[in-house]
Formats: C-alpha cells, structure tokens, sequence
C-alpha cells in the first residue's frame, strides 16, 4: 500500500483541508460522545503546530441532501473546538465552496458535507471546488473510507497532494497487524442480529482466525442448521451457508443459551440446552458452558477481533455473556481490536475503552476492510501517489 502520509509532507503555511470523521451524536445541540472528535484531534494540532492554514470538513448524520437542517449543523462542534482549542482563532463557514479565508495557524471549520449537492454521488463538479480550497488535502476520516463521495474519494482526483492523517495511518496499522500477520491464536469474536451483513465478514476471518466465535442473531443461524430454535432471531436464507461456513472452518456455537419469552428489559432468563428450546422462547444470551468454553479459548489467544455483542446486552438479564466476554478480552496480554457500534457501546458501559488495544472508529468500514475489501478513500490515496 503506497500512499503519502501528512508526516512525509512540508505543509508550513500551506492551506491544508482535512476530512475529519466528526459524525457524533448530537441531541439538543449537545454533543454526547466526543470519541471521534478526540481522535481526530492529533493531525488537527499537528497542521496547527506546523503553522498550516487548517481547514477541516466532516459530514453528520443522513440530511437531505442539498438542503440545510439545523439538526445535522456542525456548529455544535465548532463551538466544541472553540472550548478545546482555547488559543487557537477558529472560525466556522456555511458558504465556502468559491472560497475559504484562513490564516497560518488558524482553523475553519465547514459546514456539514452532505448539505452540499452532489456530494453522495460523488459529483466532480463538487470534488474539483472541495479541490480548489486548499494546498494539500488530507483524508484522516477512516469511518468514512468505505464511500465513494466527494468529500472522501472524488477531490483525490483533482487535488495535487493527498495523504493520509495520523488518525487513518494509525487504523490501518492496527488493522494490518490483526490481519496481515497476526501473533496466533488468532481468534475472531462475531456477534450482532444478522449473518447476512457479515456473511463476508465470516467468510474472510474463516481463512485467517484459528477460531471464530459467533453469537448473537449470528449464533442462532448456525444453531437453526441442527436444532428448531423457537422464535429466536435468525436468518432462514442463510442457513446453508452457515452449514458450509461451519463443516469447513473452526466455528465456535452456543453449547447452551438464555433464553426468555419476551422481548423485554426485566424478562426472566432460563438457560437451556439448544433441543430443549420451545416455539414460545428465544435465545437472548449465551449459556453458562458457553460463556465458560468461549472465555478458555480467549485466555489461551494471541489476537483477538472482536466486532459485536453476543447477546442482547441491553438488557440486565441477557448480558451476562456479552460482560464476561468483554472483561476477558480486556484483562487479556493478546492484541485486541475491536470495531462497529454496538462493541463502542460495549465497551463504554464496561468502561474497559483503556485495556483494549486498539478501539476502531469505523463501523462500516471496519467491517469492509475485513472483509478485505479496497476502501475508496484509502485507495483514492494510491492513485493519488502515483501521480505525485
């Protein structure tokens, strides 16, 4: 992989515009996770200490396009910035696409890429202005890399410089490291509702992972190959598959399950056996022997991925198995990675985010690199050094 990184480039002075993942959630204009936003913030200080003129840009969440929504602005996270980086002049722009004024040492912050026409369609008219602001552009947004749009692949085309930032630098190490040549055992931990959206996800860590332990609406597929699972959540088209899947790899299946019969916080948890299941209950957890195997076979790993819950965590009496599994792979000495949205919440709630190795920001694209899949904004960085 030959791309240029923001460390191999003189940038003093130069007008440097960088694509941020700043996609948070925000409710009543109050941002309530900052994580992306701190990961971000390294190659935004370094432009600065480098005295840049910085421009940075992100989408935030799914607005109409064309059509400004207050609800999608990034306002709240220019006035973030303005409480982080206290002296720092920063501004922010809604009408940039002609022309954006910055001085050395200065930040302006646009306003949300997707209020921008033309940009999910990847539009080159869009890509050549997002171009003409600045010196060097660097994509530095990971969660973004698996889009082909404007403000992440279409400027590589016009632009004269693009690298990578700190932030995509660092991911794609880690997830070299987990993939590419990874200390063994090497195990992969699947979990979430459906096996359609990792199928290949499976199919990939199935040739590399010397186990892969599925839970979830995941597990269940592979249970319903054998057992009738009652009204549990699975995937019936996907059930010869995951038959393949499990007589040619190392799959490991729930031996035991919790299960309930409604869907619901306080519902009583049973643990059973797979052919003890009735037509009135669905399996929500893992069962105690389970829990037990999975933990033997983390303690005994070199590389864990881990993406997604193995259970409805959610609720207090189908976490068990989801708890126990994340406080193993955070006690553990073997290099973790994890990725997705529903590990994040995961691990926040066990508050464990400083014993994982490495804590992915994509979910998306996370999960399309594994897959082994060429990012857009990473190969757009290719072409781009080519040209160099």
């Amino acid at each position: 992989m030959n791309i240029k990184k923001i460390t191999e480039i003189d940038i003093t002075g130069k007008r440097v515009l960088i694509r941020s993942d700043l996609n948070v959630p925000i409710k009543n204009g109050i941002i309530q996770s900052d994580a992306r936003i701190l990961a971000a913030l390294p190659t935004i200080e370094l432009a600065i200490q480098k005295n840049a003129k910085v421009i940075i840009m992100s989408h935030l969440g799914r607005p109409k396009e064309g059509c400004y929504t207050e609800k999608y602005s990034l306002f709240p996270i220019f006035e973030y910035f303005k409480e982080k980086l206290k002296n720092i002049k920063i501004h922010f722009s809604n009408n940039f696409l002609d022309d954006v004024k910055v001085n050395s040492g200065e930040i302006v912050i646009l306003e949300n890429t997707r209020f921008n026409k033309g940009e999910s369609n990847n539009s080159d008219e869009l890509s050549k202005k997002y171009s003409n602001l600045c010196d060097i552009f660097v994509m530095d947004a990971f969660g973004s890399a698996h889009r082909m749009q404007s403000s992440t692949y279409g400027i590589g085309k016009f632009v004269k410089i693009a690298c990578a930032g700190l932030l995509l630098t660092k991911e794609i190490n880690a997830l070299k490291k987990a993939l590419k040549k990874p200390k063994r055992p090497m195990v992969a931990i699947v979990g979430g509702a459906k096996v359609s959206t990792k199928f290949n996800v499976l199919h990939n860590l199935s040739k590399i992972a010397d186990t892969i332990i599925v839970g979830g609406g995941i597990a269940n597929t592979f249970l319903a190959i054998d057992y009738k699972i009652g009204k549990s959540l699975y995937e019936s088209d996907f059930v010869s598959e995951a038959k393949k899947l499990r007589d040619k790899y190392n799959i490991v299946i729930p031996i035991d399950s919790r299960v309930g019969k409604n869907f619901c916080k306080n519902e009583k948890s049973v643990v059973k056996l797979p052919d003890n299941i009735t037509e009135d209950e669905e399996i929500m957890d893992l069962g105690d022997q389970s829990i037990n195997n999975v933990v033997n076979i983390l303690k005994k790993s070199q590389t864990i991925i881990w993406n997604g819950p193995v259970g409805v965590f959610e609720f207090p009496n189908f976490r068990k198995g989801t708890e126990i599994i994340a406080k193993t792979i955070a006690q553990s000495d073997a290099f973790s990675i994890a990725g997705g949205g529903d590990t994040l919440s995961v691990i926040d709630m066990f508050n464990i985010k400083n014993n994982i190795s490495y804590i992915s920001t994509g979910g998306g694209a996370f999960l399309e690199f594994i897959e082994g899949k060429k990012l857009p904004g990473i190969y757009m960085l290719e072409e781009n050094f080519k040209k160099q």
